[in-house]
């Protein structure tokens, strides 16, 4: 975990650790100057108790904003869902000048940058894993851990140091991690997983319920 000591919990806007993800970022630059088009920072509070952990920046939503989940519509589901368990103030309005707070709560990605397809590689999910640890280990009140999809969850369970043969990803799946620190996850809150009824807005809810409680 050296690695992880050494490293900041926020990757350089300009990080170039993965050739193919910095190629990605200047070709939406050129495309889109106005764009943000850079390692997107986590988003929230820095006494939070929750932290919600994605897969990487949507191309059209944070590489667009700057802002974990802003502008895109797994963004317009998961901040609904913390206004409904408390866990943020303000009105979401899908651009990061909006005003909305995050309270006892951040929003950061697996992956910084934004990859192609919306796929990061596995040699790239590693390299941002240091950045995932130290933004865990910044935040001193943390209580729960909430992955969306399988790829946070993987890295995140790698990046704590575990088995995932012992910590395998479910919808709803709760894990003790670490004392006083509990892993769940969910299923991504992406349009396809709702389009398709993978994920419901219900059982989206029903994690955070969860998450709530143990905070409680």
């Amino acid at each position: 975990m050296t690695e992880a000591r050494l490293t900041p919990p926020e990757a350089p806007v300009n990080c170039p650790l993965c050739p193919r993800l910095v190629a990605y970022r200047k070709e939406n630059d050129e495309k889109h100057p106005d764009w943000f088009n850079g390692a997107v920072p986590s988003f929230g509070d820095e006494t939070a108790k929750l932290l919600v952990i994605g897969l990487a920046p949507g191309v059209t939503g944070a590489n667009k904003t700057g802002r974990p989940f802003t502008g895109d519509w797994a963004g317009d589901l998961l901040y609904a869902t913390l206004q409904k368990f408390g866990f943020s103030e303000g009105t979401y309005q899908g651009h990061p000048d909006d005003g909305l707070r995050l309270k006892r709560a951040m929003i950061t990605n697996a992956v910084r940058c934004v990859p192609p397809a919306n796929k990061p590689v596995g040699a790239e999910i590693n390299e941002c894993r240091p950045f995932l640890v130290s933004r865990i280990k910044a935040l001193p009140r943390l209580k729960v851990l909430l992955c969306l999809g399988k790829i946070a969850h993987d890295s995140t369970v790698r990046g704590l140091g575990l088995k995932l043969k012992d910590h395998p990803f479910g919808h709803g799946s709760e894990y003790t991690v670490q004392d006083g620190l509990t892993l769940l996850s969910s299923y991504h809150c992406s349009r396809y997983n709702t389009n398709t009824g993978r994920l419901t807005p219900e059982m989206f809810e029903t994690v955070f319920a969860r998450a709530k409680d143990i905070i409680a």
